[in-house]
């Protein structure tokens, strides 16, 4: 656990909010109330009394509830702030819309970090990339024989999305396609060009691949 935050900080935390981030993460390590209480040094009744108090009750007792959890002190008051999306309830009267592909392409932009499906074996795989869109075509650095190098020729899945946590609302676009190696040297020369094509992961990744669509849909969701 990090320092005990400042008392106004711990005041401001909502008891039942903080009370399900413990619960949550309690069934996701698989463990009982009992074995929480015993990982916090406290008795079971007082750890179900600390829930329903709330942290500044006995912060002290909630860093030791936190420890046992390998939860921070800002992950226990606040959630994660890198958490996966979908963690918001869905919105009221949720509506779901089928886009055209001039909308699909409106959304994928001119560069963005999407994720690419290969057809690899014991089953599909799936990587994140940053992209760029040429010409009708999404192309990506990477390494020569990396993980997200496709046989070239192959066929690829490519999904972008966005979502909304606080407003329970996104859009998702699947571009499905053939992979090919770019091998003309001038060529590779201007995609290092367009803006958003050097790899966040970083290293030495030469290798470009450029996906030509054969299908492209798109869905957003959205409340009526």
């Amino acid at each position: 656990m990090n320092h005990t935050p400042d008392p106004d900080v711990i005041g401001r935390a909502d008891p039942a909010d903080v009370a399900r981030r413990v619960v949550e993460r309690r069934d996701q390590l698989g463990m009982t109330d009992q074995m929480l209480a015993y990982q916090a040094a406290m008795a079971p009744r007082y750890l179900r009394h600390l829930l329903n108090a709330g942290p500044a009750f006995d912060p002290a007792g909630f860093a030791r509830i936190g420890g046992a959890l390998r939860m921070s002190w800002s992950e226990l008051l606040e959630g994660r702030a890198d958490a996966p999306p979908g963690q918001s309830e869905p919105g009221p009267r949720p509506l779901l819309l089928h886009l055209t592909e001039p909308e699909c392409w409106a959304l994928i932009g001119t560069h963005g970090i999407g994720r690419v499906g290969l057809p690899v074996q014991p089953g599909p795989a799936v990587y994140p990339v940053n992209y760029a869109v040429t010409e009708g075509t999404i192309v990506y650095r990477t390494a020569a024989r990396g993980s997200a190098a496709p046989v070239d020729g192959s066929p690829v899945s490519f999904q972008v999305d966005h979502i909304d946590d606080h407003l329970s609302r996104g859009w998702s676009v699947l571009v499905l396609g053939e992979a090919h190696h770019v091998d003309d040297p001038d060529e590779a020369e201007r995609l290092s060009q367009l803006p958003g094509t050097t790899p966040w992961a970083g290293g030495d990744r030469p290798l470009w691949v450029r996906i030509r669509p054969d299908e492209i849909t798109g869905r957003r969701l959205g409340t009526a």
